[in-house]
């Protein structure tokens, strides 16, 4: 299924362009409020976006064709999904801004009026790219900026408690009961979501991610449930819901111990009637969906303090599985430090083949606060920032970031922060160093835009 999205402030040109493209591609979105990008990105999944460039509304008339918000949302999308293609389209466009646009990494650039044929051939190329860079990395699914394999499990067995977890999961996938994962962030509760999908009978049918952190109380029903036309302001058409999305297949609220009393009441609903409302609406819609839910909050002691009803944690925990962090299962390390190799080093031209024995053994001793997502981040800067390809292709102790003497234990959350704003800070020195200043080298060695560079140059003072 290929998905579009298209956003700009003209209702007009929101309607001519999904009038065109429909007929082209399986399902196209269309949004006249850029705030929603990070939302909508994020939760999506889209194959490829029609960004305009200019939104007047949100500032002075003498400014109003420079394109500057095409430019940073470009940025706001790369950030959240480098291999996102975005193709930016405007009216005042020219051979520099052109330019520009393709060096701040979108894939194409469009004028308005648009030329039909043209415009759907560039949207089907750099939908066409965007498949062909997946299948170039095997078969994966797409959990936000970041690429697995279809099998996380493999990423989890060697461990004593991963194989119970997923023993677990292995009786319960089949089966259509509800699950509850609980664990800190980072710890990959996202990827057992999936392997829970992957097993049950449902694995043909649609994979719906809602991270429920993202949702302001405003969107939560629209986002979840649908809308009809006019049912608010800018709701111009029909909208299916996550719910219906998921028809028939699996839907994962993410963060679901963070949302509003209200919004657990009407969820609660929808789960007990196994029917949505589209907002403006008095119609039922059934929904066949297998629910997973995950949450980094102490979901019990929520309830204690009545800020998550109990009622709703019966519904959604009929399975509850308690996903222990990286520090508690030290053997699952050198795979997943192996896996996160492999990927960054064919992502960033490396010739890296394995990590040595004395590095794995540090690592191991290290009680990672952040994770497999810390983890994932260190070997990917360790990739970016080794001079040589390490000896014999090893990632060697002296060509990574090393946690240090201290333990995670020991340190406060702000020198925590403190310590991963210090690393980047040194990898953008460095990088900047390696390519002797030129941003556009620096950029593409770290995987950001050349805005998302600026900005950091910015806040180091670099």
């Amino acid at each position: 299924m290929t998905k579009l999205l298209i956003v700009d402030d003209d209702p007009d040109v929101l309607l001519a362009a999904r009038l065109l493209l429909k007929r082209h591609f399986d399902q196209v979105d269309i949004e006249k409020n850029p705030e929603r990008l990070p939302f909508l990105i994020t939760n999506g999944q889209y194959d490829a976006v029609l960004l305009d460039m200019n939104y007047p509304e949100s500032r002075s008339t003498r400014d109003v064709n420079s394109g500057k918000e095409g430019f940073d949302w470009l940025d706001r999308i790369l950030d959240i999904d480098p291999d996102l293609k975005v193709v930016l389209f405007t009216a005042y466009g020219d051979i520099e801004m052109a330019v520009r646009a393709i060096k701040s990494g979108a894939t194409d650039f469009v004028l308005k009026p648009w030329e039909n044929e043209k415009l759907v051939a560039t949207l089907t190329g750099a939908v066409k790219a965007g498949k062909e860079k997946v299948g170039k990395k095997g078969e994966q699914g797409k959990v936000g900026d970041r690429y697995f394999p279809s099998s996380p499990s493999s990423l989890f067995s060697p461990s004593s408690p991963m194989r119970q977890i997923l023993g677990t999961v292995s009786q319960v996938a089949p089966t259509d009961a509800n699950v509850l994962i609980l664990g800190e962030n980072g710890t990959g509760k996202d990827l057992l979501a999936r392997e829970i999908h992957g097993q049950s009978s449902r694995q043909k049918e649609p994979f719906i991610t809602v991270d429920l952190g993202a949702l302001t109380e405003s969107l939560f029903e629209s986002e979840l449930f649908g809308h009809v036309k006019g049912a608010f302001t800018d709701a111009r058409d029909d909208r299916a819901g996550r719910f219906e999305e998921a028809q028939g297949g699996t839907i994962f609220l993410d963060e679901i111990g963070n949302i509003t009393l209200l919004q657990q009441a009407r969820l609660l609903s929808v789960l007990q009637q196994r029917t949505v409302t589209r907002v403006g609406s008095n119609r039922a819609i059934p929904v066949d969906v297998r629910l997973i839910c995950a949450t980094n909050a102490n979901i019990r002691e929520r309830v204690q303090n009545q800020l998550f009803r109990q009622d709703l944690l019966y519904r959604i925990n009929t399975i509850e599985l308690n996903l222990p962090p990286l520090r508690d299962r030290p053997d699952d390390l050198p795979l997943l430090a192996n896996h996160f190799l492999r990927q960054y080093s064919q992502q960033h031209n490396r010739a890296l083949t394995g990590i040595s024995p004395a590095l794995l053994a540090q690592w191991q001793q290290y009680s990672w606060p952040g994770n497999i997502r810390e983890l994932q981040h260190t070997i990917e800067r360790a990739v970016i920032l080794v001079q040589t390809g390490g000896s014999a292709g090893t990632l060697l102790e002296a060509e990574s970031w090393q946690p240090g003497s201290r333990t995670a234990s020991s340190l406060t959350p702000v020198q925590e922060t403190r310590q991963l704003e210090d690393m980047e800070k040194e990898l953008i020195q460095r990088a900047l160093q390696q390519h002797n200043g030129n941003i556009t080298d620096v950029a593409r060695t770290l995987g950001l835009s050349r805005q998302a560079l600026y900005r950091r140059i910015a806040t180091y003072r670099l």
